[in-house]
């Protein structure tokens, strides 16, 4: 049975997609996780960098905003566990579609909550692409959830993403 070309982008966008838009931030930390501001200041870069790999489809950004043992989870697809599976998918992606182009990426995050390290956040996101040079352009809306884990040089990086359709 073959995928849908909308379904499939749906898929990948949602698992390397995520960004930085408007806010209503709860935070809960800890004296062992920082300051609430430098967290949150720590998780914005991380949602700016995920922007900004995610409209440049630049490879090696898009794994470098992963944890090694992340999850990345799309139903009704299997769970892609690790950073390789993740790359793998990633590759197999843009081999079918060369020519796909993300043209806009708005997330907007309901509640941010740190604690010992960890940070989930719910996303709505939007994002408008092209699978191809000579295709219309295509709106896609979706929901999720992530986790985050804060790396010991205190930057974040994606452990868990878990999408809603």
């Amino acid at each position: 049975m073959g995928r849908n070309p909308v379904f499939v982008a749906v898929a990948f966008l949602t698992g390397i997609a995520v960004g930085f838009g408007g806010r209503s931030i709860r935070v809960l930390a800890t004296p062992q996780s920082g300051t609430r501001a430098a967290n949150l200041a720590a998780i914005e870069k991380l949602h700016q960098e995920d922007i900004q790999v995610t409209l440049s489809q630049d490879e090696k950004g898009l794994i470098d905003i992963w944890m090694d043992d992340a999850v990345r989870f799309n139903p009704p697809n299997p769970p892609a566990v690790g950073k390789q599976a993740i790359r793998a998918e990633n590759e197999k992606f843009h081999a079918q579609y060369p020519g796909f182009k993300v043209l806009s990426y708005t997330p907007k995050f309901s509640d941010i909550q740190i604690k010992d390290g960890l940070a989930c956040e719910g996303v709505e996101s939007e994002a408008n692409f092209k699978m191809s040079a000579d295709s219309p352009p295509t709106i896609w809306h979706a929901r999720g959830f992530r986790v985050l884990k804060r790396q010991s040089d205190g930057s974040w990086k994606f452990a868990v993403l878990i999408v809603n359709q």
